[in-house]
């Protein structure tokens, strides 16, 4: 089980004046060249591509012009420009606790790269080296939560792939290595919420267009 603690829930007032726990809308970054090759995809701060940056509008559509109590982004080009081009980049502060997992010396190259040097070589397992390693990621996550659960109304979060999967398993309690459970598409839409008193799952990759 993780080794994170839990944390009690915030909850916002609706219009009947019930206490609803909050949401957090997860946002993978619409595509870049390397998102689309396959390649893994760190610290190197790559733009959008054409079509990327149609899937970020549509994300601003499917959206609505909802508004969230706090809207976070990773400072990275790919998840801002997806944040601004939804729509919501004037509410949007950064958080360096969302930036992509450091694949170390694997940045910029495909798993079937790796797996020529490495075979069987799964990042979830076995990790990167001269990288993050897989705790670490978890620890940024877990800040994020906090930080969100420590403001008032849902959060909107903007980031990549493996941070948001991470954190998914932080909100549900489980080890970061389960992230390798769940696949997050380009400009989806994943929400984290409760059932009664339980953190759940209430939507996953809603919205990818590929």
């Amino acid at each position: 089980m993780s080794t994170f603690p839990m944390q009690k829930d915030s909850a916002i007032v609706d219009a009947t004046h019930t206490l609803k726990p909050v949401e957090l809308w997860l946002v993978r970054h619409g595509e870049t060249e390397w998102s689309l090759s396959g390649q893994h995809t760190g610290r190197t701060d790559l733009p959008l591509t054409s079509f990327g940056e149609e899937q970020a509008k549509k994300i601003g559509e499917l959206l609505k012009g909802r508004r969230f109590g706090i809207v976070l982004t990773s400072p990275l080009l790919r998840a801002r420009e997806t944040c601004r081009l939804a729509g919501y980049s004037d509410k949007a502060v950064v958080d360096p606790n969302l930036r992509e997992w450091d694949y170390g010396e694997y940045e910029g190259k495909t798993s079937a790269e790796i797996q020529k040097q490495r075979p069987g070589w799964s990042l979830w397992r076995d990790g990167v080296p001269r990288g993050e390693g897989i705790e670490q990621v978890a620890t940024r996550a877990q800040a994020v939560i906090d930080r969100v659960l420590g403001a008032s109304g849902d959060a909107l979060l903007f980031a990549h792939g493996h941070i948001l999967r991470i954190l998914t398993c932080c909100w549900l309690g489980l080890p970061p290595q389960d992230g390798s459970l769940f696949m997050l598409g380009t400009a989806s839409v994943t929400t984290l919420g409760h059932e009664h008193e339980t953190r759940v799952i209430t939507r996953l990759n809603a919205g990818a267009i590929q």
